[in-house]
Order: C-alpha cells, then sequence, then structure tokens
C-alpha cells in the first residue's frame, strides 16, 4: 500500500487550492526578487534590499512549503 508515512494523496489533494493561491504569491516574490536584484546592482551597500531579496525568494518557496505542511497534517 502507500501508507508508508511518505505518500499522503488526500492531503494534496486538499493542499492544491492553498498552493495555488501561494504560487500567485510566489509570482508576486518573483517580481520583487527581480526588482530587489537590480536595487542591489544600483547600490550594493543596501542592507533593506538584501533583506528584501531574501524575503522574495522565501514567497517564491511558498507553493512547496505548502504542500508539504498539508501533506504532513493528513494521515494516509
Amino acid at each position: 500500500m502507500c501508507c508508508d508515512g511518505e505518500c499522503r494523496p488526500l492531503g494534496w489533494l486538499l493542499g492544491l487550492p492553498f498552493a495555488f493561491l501561494s504560487l500567485l504569491v510566489s509570482l508576486i516574490g518573483v517580481a520583487v526578487w527581480i526588482v530587489g536584484l537590480l536595487l542591489s546592482c544600483i547600490c550594493p551597500c543596501c542592507l533593506c534590499v538584501t533583506i528584501l531579496v531574501e524575503l522574495s525568494i522565501e514567497l517564491i518557496k511558498a507553493p512547496l512549503h505548502v504542500m508539504e505542511w498539508f501533506t504532513s497534517k493528513i494521515p494516509c
């Protein structure tokens, strides 16, 4: 069977709408990341731009985090 702790199809299916929403957030993260990279090239000494780029990378990873969270919460 599939119940070895790794395969959780119900959690995956329930997480799809939330993963779609987080995918939209990750697209915003991509835009922020591009702008942040451009700003860091103009002024590399700005710490706030570096923090902004790091935050945008976490936004880009959001769909993966959402799906991992959902699949871990729902048993097989």
